[in-house]
């Protein structure tokens, strides 16, 4: 692809990205509730499941999300959901997380982290739009290869979310190690955490399309 189509979509996507959306809220919600490796590999499970959106705009599923109201409801209704009860299940094992920083306790599994990343990432509609309404701008339909090259710049708008949501994530969980000083504080970091995700599910759900 030409250079002067990738520098300025990874401007665009550093833009988009920095500023608190969505799926920086989810992340920092997990990293204040369980630490910063778990807000860092929720990032990677996020945006592994936007890649699978690349791939589906790629294909030209991207285009029937983007145009069809039924589609983009049923898919952003879903996230929100799952996101409500990941934060409604954070704050019922709030005074868990006492155990979770002993190092006899076995902490959550990374898959099932990763996992609830990927869902996360793979149903969220904003994403999806975005994808197919911003990356067919920036193809160069005479280079050939159009979905190679939409694939392409959906690793890199990965890449640098990956990046940008870590940093996130490393931020929170390191206030969160300072409340893990006493268990009362803990609890108040598991119920702020479910309660950020909760904030997040429902601001997805009630999150409309201007057409």
């Amino acid at each position: 692809m030409p250079l002067d189509r990738l520098v300025p979509f990874a401007a665009v996507a550093l833009v988009i990205l920095v500023i608190p959306g969505p799926s920086v809220l989810f992340v920092v919600g997990r990293a204040v509730a369980l630490g910063r490796r778990a807000g860092v590999v929720t990032a990677a499970g996020n945006e592994a499941g936007e890649l699978l959106q690349v791939a589906a705009v790629a294909v030209g599923i991207g285009a029937v999300v983007e145009r069809s109201l039924v589609v983009f409801t049923i898919l952003k209704l879903l996230g929100a959901c799952y996101i409500v009860y990941l934060g409604a299940r954070a704050i019922r094992e709030r005074r868990a997380l006492a155990g979770m920083l002993d190092s006899t306790t076995a902490p959550r599994p990374t898959t099932r982290i990763a996992l609830d990343g990927f869902i996360v990432g793979a149903t969220n509609p904003k994403s999806a739009v975005f994808f197919a309404a911003v990356l067919p701008q920036f193809v160069t339909p005479t280079a050939g290869h159009v979905q190679l090259q939409l694939l392409t710049l959906g690793l890199i708008f990965a890449l640098i979310a990956l990046a940008s949501d870590s940093a996130w994530a490393l931020a929170a969980g390191t206030a969160r190690n300072w409340f893990a000083r006493s268990p009362r504080r803990l609890e108040l970091v598991g119920g702020t955490g479910g309660l950020l995700m909760i904030a997040l599910g429902l601001r997805l759900a009630l999150t409309g399309r201007r057409d």
